[in-house]
């Protein structure tokens, strides 16, 4: 049987093999990731470590440390890893709703979706983190803080969205309808933890729709009123 030499290659081979090397370690990374993220919601960044989670996964801590270089690192990535699967959980499902207020209210929706469906272990990943370095400084500190703010000005701009198109009255104070949106998300997450019963969730659901429906326009109810998403979560 004749054998090809690694002369014999052709580069396009030789980039392929790459790409697929690099492909897999890409898939690998993430999954690893995925999983510290799981470990943290339960047990906290504090609580995540190399050697934590090579046990977690069965594998060597030098494995793992190819990955990352030190506990810090991990933690951080995980907080990135945590905000994409955010994104894919909780703003993909809306992206194609009408944009203003219905899109707003169809993204608190999707907030509390995903709390229900259990997506991490231990409940919201930043809701949990929030709480364990609120008062520590430091690199997590301000990379929480800046997830937690990129959340508040999303839903700021949605209210500003729906203000420009006629759907929610000029007197709002955007801030302070995102900030009553977001205290209304926060609890329902924490009681969900606790308790594990749907009518907290659909207690902040309420308490959301009610407080957009106060908010809006006439023009405002009647997008409300076209979104399904919005319609079929009352």
């Amino acid at each position: 049987m004749t054998g090809k030499t690694a002369r014999d290659t052709a580069p396009g081979e030789a980039t392929d093999r790459v790409d697929g090397r690099r492909v897999r370690g890409d898939r690998t990374r993430r999954a690893i990731l995925a999983k510290a993220v799981d470990i943290a919601s339960v047990e906290g960044l504090e609580g995540l470590s190399i050697g934590r989670l090579a046990s977690e996964l069965g594998v060597s801590k030098s494995g793992l440390f190819a990955h990352f270089g030190s506990k810090q690192e991990l933690q951080l990535e995980a907080i990135e890893t945590a905000s994409e699967i955010f994104e894919e959980e909780v703003w993909l499902p809306v992206a194609e709703v009408e944009p203003g207020l219905a899109r707003l209210a169809a993204l608190m929706d999707s907030w509390l979706a995903y709390f229900g469906r259990g997506v991490f272990s231990g409940g919201c990943f930043f809701s949990s983190a929030h709480h364990e370095y609120d008062s520590r400084p430091g690199p997590i500190h301000d990379e929480i803080a800046k997830q937690k703010q990129r959340w508040t000005d999303a839903i700021v701009a949605h209210v500003r969205s729906a203000q420009k198109r006629g759907q929610i009255r000029a007197d709002v104070d955007p801030e302070q309808l995102a900030f009553e949106l977001d205290a209304a998300g926060v609890l329902a997450n924490s009681l969900w933890q606790l308790n594990r019963d749907q009518r907290d969730i659909d207690r902040a659901s309420t308490a959301m729709h009610n407080r957009l429906a106060t908010a809006a326009t006439a023009t405002g109810r009647r997008a409300l009123a076209r979104s399904t998403t919005y319609a079929g979560a009352g």
